[in-house]
């Protein structure tokens, strides 16, 4: 807590510790060895309580259960259809994801990168699992999922038709991690079916927890300097790559062996010198694991003969198994993104300083009519979206950029020299997530189209940063950058600023869509941040009321009502203020009584001991009429009621900030946390809102945590 001549400051203070160090979260409680234990000794196979095999884990509308794809379709577990099933084959290998009936090739895209290294695979699929020995029916997979790992128990009851998987398979028929993976993040979702459709990124931030950037391909530029350099350096960072063949009329195969609308990995680099000509070579794969390029330096193409017999033979594999080589100038002329995911930023350009990057995480959530504002800076909603303070403290060292960094490429990928290059700059990767969106699918919901600014705080306005007036100011801010604005589950963007104080302001791009997100913030050297809401604080100069006299009739009220005790309680209290606040009720639309709680607030606010004297009454007198002429100033339209947009308004107004989860909470404790799918506006009268500005005038902060859905906060006490 902080305390200057004219303001008061409370800051909130996550206390979860880092989630890397619990261990990862067991989804739906289910332990994997207890379970596994506890099936050998009862001699039972495990039967999954939380996804039975059955139409609903299938899906919902395509896959439905009465629909025509999901029927004659049998749950079985693999000795049941298949003789010596493996968990694993020797090793695992890109040829081991085959896609079946389901739209999922983003999903087997990113799995099939993820078997370039052994020792990501073995994290998100366990090691010494198998069919044979200590065999119960149960597997486990390990998934990251908007800041932890979670481990994801299945069964291994398999959807199959006519005696063949109908989803993923291996090109060994006997191996089944692909398809186990598969069901625990339909597991993970909620069926099968919510898996259909998607980008690469989304797989692979799950895979590796790490940070996915697109590159949008331009087709007006022929040749992009660095992007095979890009790629290269990548692939040898153990970073995933995809690249995806856009397309507006869903997937389909070109007269080339591409399919256009589908996602492929990219599996390789390689220059081969044909004479004095240097060709640079992409290796791709279709998850399929067949229907492949058969344009220039596909697998029957005779150029390949004209290289020395070693490197043909250690680059070429002539089967039809998905896998081609294709040129750089091909891929770009077919290929409209690239999609890259690493462990950590740092494999997308040259290694930090010091070896590391420094990393935020925030957990957030947009709430219509409270802080959804929308995307355009100039709506007057905007500034009630969430907001983030960064400090950059230190520029990057002034190394001459390689050939393959991400920073020659500007917005969403589109290239073009950074400018004022010689100034000093510091990288910071802005990473937007929406979460458990995909879970939703089910209930029509889809991914929001969403984004974020970055505007620069100049130096004369941090003083007022932590004051409720600050956002008077916000307006006039300029913005620094910005990412694009899309319907994906993940936006990312790397932004080159000049050392100094910026605000992020995460957003849906229409006012008023809900969802949860989660921002993460990494830069290369030593930043801060923090969450602006985060800071509860009280302009101290504009809760000072000047003494007012007490009208004779309002004096000669309070007397008959005190007695001879000369002090009222919370029930005298409640009949003097509705007495003396009647004019004001009788004008509004939807009137509403000062409740006997309200007044044990103001008696703790401005009494003692649980009553009121009458040089105390003056005082909350004054604060009364200076809130109610608050009031008045921001309910324009003069119903006597006013949405959480304008009451958070007019309580800045009135010298009372913070916007975090404390307003939020004191929104909820009224019964509509939730708000239903409709715009019914949420309206607080007279009464609403005295009773929410007494809570934020007398707060307390207490030791004890809440578990909110896996974000720590500290539980904040209010009156009601």
């Amino acid at each position: 807590m902080a305390c200057g001549s004219r303001r008061v400051t409370i800051q909130l203070v996550n206390e979860e510790t880092g989630p890397e160090t619990k261990g990862p979260k067991l989804f739906r409680g289910q332990n994997y060895k207890a379970i596994r234990a506890a099936c050998l000794d009862e001699g039972i196979l495990f039967r999954d309580p939380y996804f039975p095999a059955g139409p609903d884990a299938l899906g919902y509308d395509q896959l439905g259960p009465h629909s025509e794809k999901a029927k004659g379709v049998e749950w079985k577990r693999p000795h049941e259809f298949c003789t010596e099933p493996q968990f694993i084959c020797e090793d695992m290998s890109r040829t081991d994801v085959c896609q079946g009936r389901l739209g999922n090739c983003w999903f087997l895209a990113a799995a099939a990168s993820l078997t370039l290294y052994p020792r990501l695979l073995s994290r998100v699929v366990p090691p010494g699992q198998g069919f044979q020995r200590g065999y119960a029916g149960v597997f486990h997979f390990q998934l990251w999922q908007f800041g932890r790992w979670v481990d994801v128990v299945v069964d291994d009851r398999l959807p199959v038709c006519e005696g063949k998987l109908m989803f993923v398979r291996s090109d060994q028929r006997n191996e089944f991690w692909a398809p186990l993976l598969e069901k625990a993040y339909a597991k993970l979702h909620g069926s099968y079916e919510v898996m259909r459709g998607g980008h690469m990124n989304e797989a692979f931030v799950d895979f590796t927890g790490g940070v996915g950037e697109v590159l949008y391909l331009k087709k007006d530029t022929p040749n992009p300097p660095g992007l095979f350099s890009i790629l290269r350096h990548a692939l040898a960072k153990e970073s995933l790559v995809g690249a995806t063949a856009l397309s507006d009329r869903g997937e389909y195969r070109t007269e080339d062996g591409l399919v256009k609308g589908h996602a492929y990995s990219v599996t390789g680099t390689h220059k081969v010198s044909l004479g004095f000509t240097k060709v640079r070579l992409l290796r791709l794969r279709n998850p399929w694991g067949r229907v492949e390029w058969n344009g220039a330096w596909s697998d029957s193409c005779p150029r390949w003969d004209a290289l020395p017999t070693e490197w043909r033979d250690a680059l070429l594999v002539k089967k039809e198994d998905g896998e081609f080589w294709m040129e750089l100038l091909d891929f770009f002329r077919h290929f409209d993104t690239v999609q890259i995911c690493s462990l950590s930023p740092e494999v997308l350009g040259p290694s930090p300083a010091g070896g590391g990057w420094h990393i935020h995480t925030f957990q957030g959530r947009w709430v219509r009519g409270f802080n959804s504002g929308g995307s355009q800076p100039g709506a007057e909603t905007f500034w009630t979206n969430p907001q983030f303070r960064l400090t950059l403290l230190e520029p990057d060292e002034e190394d001459e950029e390689e050939d393959g960094s991400l920073r020659c490429w500007g917005a969403a990928g589109a290239r073009g020299p950074a400018r004022g290059a010689r100034t000093p700059k510091c990288t910071v990767l802005l990473s937007l997530i929406q979460r458990n969106q995909r879970r939703l699918r089910a209930q029509g919901l889809r991914y929001l189209t969403v984004g974020f600014h970055v505007f620069q705080i100049p130096e004369e306005l941090l003083g007022l940063w932590d004051s409720p007036r600050s956002r008077a100011h916000l307006s006039g801010l300029l913005r620094a950058d910005r990412s694009p604005f899309c319907a994906r589950r993940d936006v990312s963007r790397r932004c080159r600023l000049r050392p100094g104080h910026y605000l992020v302001v995460p957003s849906a791009a229409r006012a008023g869509d809900e969802a949860d997100f989660t921002l993460r913030v990494f830069s290369e050297r030593r930043h801060t941040a923090m969450e602006v809401d985060d800071v509860i604080s009280a302009d101290l100069h504009a809760l000072m009321v000047p003494y007012i006299p007490l009208e004779l009739e309002l004096q000669q009220l309070f007397q008959e009502l005190a007695g001879e005790e000369e002090e009222l309680g919370a029930p005298q209290l409640q009949v003097l203020l509705s007495i003396a606040l009647e004019p004001a009720r009788t004008h509004a639309q939807t009137p509403r009584e000062i409740g006997l709680r309200t007044c044990e607030q103001l008696l703790q606010c401005f009494g003692h001991g649980g009553s009121l004297d009458l040089y105390h009454f003056q005082q909350l007198w004054g604060h009364l009429l200076e809130w109610q002429a608050t009031f008045d100033k921001f309910d324009e339209d003069a119903s006597g009621t006013m949405n959480s947009y304008e009451l958070r308004l007019a309580l800045n107004a009135a010298g009372m900030g913070g916007w975090g989860d404390v307003t939020q909470s004191l929104r909820g404790r009224r019964g509509r946390s939730k708000v239903q799918g409709n715009t019914r506006k949420e309206r607080n009268s007279r009464a609403d809102s005295l009773e929410k500005t007494l809570m934020l005038e007398k707060i307390e902060v207490t030791d004890q945590q809440e578990d909110s859905g896996g974000d720590g906060w500290m539980q904040v006490a209010t009156f009601s």
